[in-house]
Parts: C-alpha cells; structure tokens; sequence
C-alpha cells in the first residue's frame, strides 16, 4: 500500500523539508512549527527510499546523475563558503567613511563613551513604517561600537502596547534606558541621543556653580554679549547648573563639583577668597575666566597656586589672515595634555591678558601652560596706548611672544593625621587622595565663550574640554559633532565645456559611429 503511494510520500516529505528549514532561517531559531515540519518531511523521504532503494541506486549510477550530483556539492560548498564568510563579518567587520565631513561617523566624543559603557544601555525608537531608515543608520554606528548598546525599532501603529507601557504620545520619539533609568527624547541627532546616554548611566547629578555679585557674565541673557550656551552645553551633559553669590553663603556648599568665576567686573572681597580657599583644600574644581584690567585681588590669590597672569593685553598682528583683530589673538598652539589631546582647532580670545605659570611653585603643586599664541605676539602692557591704536611691542616692558593664554595647576592638600587604631584599605586610600586634589584652570578672558564666540572654531569645544576634565570625567574629553558642510564643485570656463562636450556630446556621437561602422562591416561581408 506505501509502496503504492511512495512516490507522492517522497514529494510530500520534500516540500515539508523545505518549508521547515525556510522557517528555521528566517525565525533564526527551531521552532516547534519548523522542527514538526523537519521531522515529518525527513521520514517521509526516509520512506520514499526504502520502498524505492533500488531505483535510486540505478539513478545514482548513471553518468548524467553523478555530474549532477557534482554540480550540486559544488553549487553547496560555494554556498557554505559564503555563509561562512558572511557569519564571520557580521562579527568581525570594519567601516570606512569617505565623506569629507565624516557625516557617516560618530564624534570621538561619542565613541569614548560608548567604549567605556560597563552597563548595557537599551535604546528603543518609535517610527511608523517606511519612516525609519535614518534612525536605523544612526542607532546602528552606536551599537558597532559597543556591546552594551543594544537597539529596537517599534511601529507604535502595529504594536500600540508596548508605545503605551513607554507613554509615546509622537512619532519619532526615541527611549534610552539603563537600569531604572529612562530618558525620552524626540530629536534624533547624535549630540541628543548621546546626552541621553549619559544622563541614564551616571551615578546622580553634578552641580557646577557660577559666581554673581560682581558684574560676571549672565547665563540667562542671549546675544552677543549674553552666555545662555554655555548653560545649555552645560546642562545638556547632565551637569545641574546654579548661581552663587558667595557674599551671602559661608563657604562653596559641599555639593559643588565645579566653580566657575566667570569675568568678573568687580573684584571679589576678602571673605569670598577665605572661602574659595578653603573650597580648594577640600578638592574643589575652580574654572577662573579673567579679563584684562578686572579683579586684581584675584590675581594675587591665583598667584599662590603658581599662576603668573599679567596686567597686559595680548596682541596679535597675525590675526588679520584670519580676518580678526590684532587684539583677537588665535591660538592654534596647544600644551600636551588630556585636555587638548588631539585638540587641533583654532581658538579665539578677543580682548585677553597672559595666564602663565611661575617658575617657582609652591609645595605641593604642579602646574602647565594650556594654549599660546603666535610667536609674532607679545603682552602689552600699556594698555591706553593700545586703545588708542599705537601700541607697538616695547622688549624691556612687554611680554614676548608666544604668550600663553590658559594655564591649569593641581594642587594637593596636605594629609590629615591618622587616627590611632584606624585602618584603610589602599581603594580608600586612592580615593581620599583623589578627593584631596584640588584643580584649577585659569583663561585669560571670558568673551570666547559667549555667545558670539562659543561657536567660533574650538572655542566651546576647549571650554567643554576644560569642564571635562575639571569633573574628572576625562573619558568625555574630544571633539563635539561636526555639522555638515556644503562642498560646491567650481568649474572655470574650460572645465564647463569639457564637462558639457565630453559626456553629452563627444560619447553619444562615439556611441553612434561605432553601431555605423559595425552595420556598414556587416552589410559589406554579406
């Protein structure tokens, strides 16, 4: 009776073979549905040769059969070759981007963060179908560079449960959560999506402190003149921004992780430098933006930490190739250090003084140079002269150059006496003499990263270096994202007729006279 029927049991075993094994690769797993169906299939064929061994075994015999049959092995060893190949790049692969402005690419800023994530980071982006190539590009440059990055793409259209348990309300929106953190966001840009990164991985917030009282910038105020991107630059990284006036408090509150003197007008009173003294013993981070002819008590407070700043004006004649002012000197010459690490943007400081360092440096600190100017600059020092248009560089008064524009100092506090009976184990050690560090940065003016300036070439990037590293967070130390930028083809005269002669004249008619020739060749041999 099987015998009978074997030949329609063989086809029947052969498509449930088939069908299960197209299940096991797109599912990419065995379900029960493709392991029923291989099962099923393979003793349906294993049927169809027992009652048909002999035919096969003629089949198999002939010349035409056993060329098939090697066509076949090898039509499979080219296929297992290239599955091999394939399964072994989707593991290990590299990416080139050729584009000028490297819009392919994620900002060195963003690739250290990703290579330092020791948590896994879940991104879930909420896009309609056929809207979702562009986040899908972008989503996947993250998780190539870390492990932990993992994403999903939802149609909140076709799955409307899970966009209500994350309380989506509009497309586009994008989900980065880590732990029991969750951050929404609805701008798919990559300076968006890695702030939310890092605002779900860190451990609390930070709070930077900005001084008032004493005519600094205003944080709150836009323009030219105003320092509303700074804030935002700030807050963005997840840093909680407030203003001090430190004339009303007794000391820099605990809680501050930077303080930033941002340009005073006004110099700062006794009390207030008590205070900022005492912030440094405990490891306080200062951020001091200075400008020419401002604040000379804090001059001489910076001046106990090894900072030599000088009452001049840096002028800079090389500036007008740069189209700037004599008095905007550029800076495109950086110290070594985790600040300015592959730091190769110029900057400009209009309206600055020289921030050095002393040859001799109290105990306890260490202390360098950030950034210099041209050595065709120098440090005025008549300063009313130079507002009158007639400075001219004076070698017994003035400051040659290269000047230097930023210095930075480390200084450590002295250690307290150890308790009779206390033991600390060497982790605790390194952390209270990581505490015990203090770190202070000193800029020569404040007006490069205002509102004008903060955009201006590397100037906000210095700036958000400086905070980086300030924070201890020197793994966010690099480059922000680039915008693109447009690249026009310029063609002179004789470009454009050969660009306008070659392909749509000259190849056509090329074109046409070969088909000519072989046509009149042909008629001819015939």
């Amino acid at each position: 009776m099987l015998r009978k029927y074997s030949s329609i049991i063989g086809l029947a075993g052969l498509i449930l073979t088939l069908g299960g094994g197209v299940i096991y690769v797109i599912r990419s797993q065995l379900t029960p549905v493709a392991s029923v169906l291989l099962i099923v299939g393979l003793l349906a064929l294993l049927t169809y040769l027992y009652f048909n061994f002999e035919g096969v075994k003629r089949l198999f015999g002939k010349r035409t059969t056993r060329y098939g049959a090697n066509v076949t092995l090898m039509i499979f060893i080219v296929l297992g070759i290239i599955s091999i190949v394939e399964a072994i790049s989707v593991k290990h692969n590299y990416r080139w981007d050729f584009t000028t402005a490297k819009l392919n690419s994620l900002s060195d800023q963003t690739v250290k963060i990703l290579k330092s994530l020791d948590r896994d980071v879940q991104a879930v982006a909420f896009y309609r179908k056929g809207e979702e190539r562009g986040i899908n590009d972008v989503l996947d440059r993250y998780a190539y560079h870390s492990s932990h990055f993992k994403y999903e793409i939802v149609d909140p259209d076709r799955n409307p449960g899970k966009a209500k348990a994350y309380e989506i309300r509009d497309y586009g929106t994008i989900v980065l959560e880590s732990g029991n953190k969750r951050e929404k966001i609805t701008d798919s840009s990559e300076q968006a999506i890695t702030n939310a990164i890092l605002k779900v991985i860190r451990e609390g917030k930070k709070v930077v402190y900005f001084l008032t009282g004493h005519d600094e910038g205003n944080l709150n105020e836009s323009g030219a003149r105003g320092y509303s991107q700074v804030k935002k630059a700030i807050t963005d990284r997840n840093y909680e921004v407030k203003e001090l006036l430190l004339l009303r408090e007794e000391k820099v509150p605990d809680d501050a992780t930077l303080f930033i003197i941002n340009g005073p007008k006004k110099d700062l009173l006794p009390k207030e430098l008590d205070n900022l003294e005492e912030y440094i013993k405990r490891g306080g981070k200062l951020l001091v933006l200075i400008d020419p002819e401002n604040a000379p008590g804090l001059v001489t407070f910076l001046a106990k930490y090894g900072f030599k700043i000088g009452n001049d004006v840096i002028v800079d004649r090389l500036s007008r190739v740069f189209g700037a002012e004599p008095t905007v000197p550029v800076v495109v010459e950086y110290e070594p250090h985790e600040i300015t690490r592959d730091f190769h943007i110029a900057c400009f400081f209009p309206w600055a003084r020289s921030v050095g360092v002393a040859e001799q440096l109290p105990e306890g600190i260490t202390a360098q140079s950030l950034a210099k100017t041209s050595p065709e600059s120098w440090g005025e020092t008549d300063i009313a002269r130079l507002k009158q248009g007639m400075a001219s560089f004076d070698k017994d008064k003035d400051l040659k150059g290269p000047v230097s524009v930023a210095a930075l100092a480390t200084v450590e506090s002295k250690e307290e006496p150890k308790k009779e009976g206390e033991s600390k184990t060497e982790e605790q050690k390194d952390q209270e003499s990581k505490k015990t560090k203090a770190r202070i940065v000193v800029f020569g003016d404040s007006d490069f990263i205002s509102d004008s300036g903060f955009n201006l070439q590397g100037n906000g990037d210095l700036f958000l270096n400086t905070v980086s590293w300030l924070l201890e967070e020197e793994n966010l130390i690099a480059i922000r994202p680039k915008q693109p930028q447009s690249q026009p083809i310029l063609l002179n005269a004789v470009q454009g007729r050969v660009m306008f002669w070659v392909p749509v004249v000259l190849l056509p008619l090329a074109v046409l006279i070969t088909g000519i020739v072989v046509y009149v060749e042909r008629r001819r041999h015939k």
